[in-house]
């Protein structure tokens, strides 16, 4: 196949056209992908901004692994476990690393759910565990419905490799964890309000780890930059100037 237009010829090889044709859709389908991802992100920021100051509603009444309830502000009455504290590892403030502290909080079902009480900076040493004690009469507790910041590639135990409380563990698997503990485990966390007692460092905007719907669409036009940098150099490559005729 040939195409002329005045004075250039276009025509296609084998090998070019078979490369772009493999890389494009490629190309393009990853900078359709961040575009879905930023999406995704931007909605669960104004999902978070717009439940934050809703009023409570009692955790009994929601189905706490629905999607659709994710940030819903909740309150619960329970009691602390105390003696059987989770520290979720590999938790950043500020630049600086830390655990979220994870409490289970006994139901009267006999149940429990997990409760992020806040970060907590990391010791001089990962064998200097923190005192994150906490009070066990009953309580109500308010705050809203999230999903724990478990890394992407999920290794070793949930459990952890250490048999010591508070338990640092890896990531959170509820059905590990509720072996672990005992009893069954709700699943989902809630993110203690700010203001509320026995807590730790608490801002619970969403941040995604750093990536944020703009870095994706960041990441989106670089990818959409590239098919338009591949589609210019198979034009460049298979195109040529036919000599003037005399």
């Amino acid at each position: 196949m040939q195409l002329q237009l005045g004075n250039w010829l276009f025509r296609p090889g084998r090998a070019s056209t078979l490369v772009t044709l493999l890389l494009l859709p490629m190309l393009l389908g990853l900078g359709f992908w961040q575009l879905d991802r930023g999406r995704q992100k931007f909605e669960l920021q104004a999902a978070f901004v717009e439940r934050l100051r809703q009023p409570p509603v009692a955790l009994a009444e929601v189905r706490v692994d629905d999607p659709a309830n994710r940030y819903r502000r909740v309150t619960i009455v329970g009691r602390y476990d105390g003696a059987h504290q989770l520290l979720l590892d590999n938790q950043m403030c500020d630049g600086r690393p830390g655990y979220h502290v994870l409490t289970p909080l006994r139901l009267e079902s006999g149940a429990a759910i997990l409760i992020n009480r806040g970060w907590f900076a990391l010791g001089v040493s990962r064998q200097e565990l923190p005192d994150v004690s906490v009070s066990t009469d009953p309580i109500t507790v308010g705050g809203w419905l999230a999903q724990p910041a478990n890394p992407g590639l999920l290794l070793g135990d949930a459990a952890g490799a250490d048999l010591r409380w508070p338990r640092v563990v890896p990531y959170v698997d509820y059905r590990r964890l509720a072996a672990l503990l005992g009893y069954p485990l709700q699943p989902a966390v809630v993110l203690l309000e700010p203001d509320a007692a026995q807590g730790y460092v608490r801002d619970w905007e969403p941040r995604f780890g750093g990536i944020g719907p703009e870095r994706h669409q960041g990441y989106a036009v670089q990818w959409f930059a590239l098919a338009v940098a591949l589609i210019i150099l198979y034009l460049a490559i298979n195109t040529r100037r036919l000599p003037r005729s005399v």
